[in-house]
């Protein structure tokens, strides 16, 4: 049977595996295919639909909701609700390390001025993310070409 406790044993390792490839192969074409084309977070927003379709509609979810922070800790007392928001927090995560990497490339920001903000996003995101705009601002180009839907799947082959 599935529990909480396992799926959560296997969402972590595979948004790990994600993030290791942002990180450790930027340019590869595995990391570009299943990463950097949002593929890997839509797969986690897919785990998120699930969980949240078969617990919470049609009222067999869990107690509590959204209209104050007493019932926000009412409805992460379940552990089925607790595991949906992290799969959450994985996957808006990632998608955000994604966008990071894609602007950076685009911008010409050198990977090594982007980890330490991926590293923070992976763990803090929203302080990560403000960390990459200013590593953005200070190592980016100054005028970047848009490239066209062509040229950008174009480039994702040559990579």
């Amino acid at each position: 049977m599935l529990t909480p406790d396992f799926l959560f044993s296997l969402a972590n390792p595979l948004a790990m595996l994600g993030w290791a490839l942002l990180v450790l192969a930027p340019r590869w074409r595995v990391t570009n295919a299943l990463v950097l084309s949002g593929a890997w977070s839509l797969g986690l927003a897919l785990a998120y639909a699930a969980l949240i379709t078969t617990h919470y509609l049609g009222g067999h979810g869990a107690e509590g909701g959204f209209g104050s922070l007493a019932q926000v800790a009412a409805l992460f007392q379940d552990p089925w609700a607790l595991l949906a928001g992290w799969v959450h927090y994985l996957c808006f995560d990632l998608f955000t390390g994604a966008w990071e990497v894609r602007d950076a490339q685009r911008r010409g920001v050198p990977h090594v001025a982007l980890v330490p903000a991926l590293g923070l996003t992976f763990l803090f995101g929203p302080v990560g993310l403000l960390v990459y705009f200013g590593v953005r601002r200070a190592f980016g180009q100054k005028s970047i070409s848009q490239p066209t839907n062509n040229q950008h799947y174009e480039n994702a082959l040559a990579r």
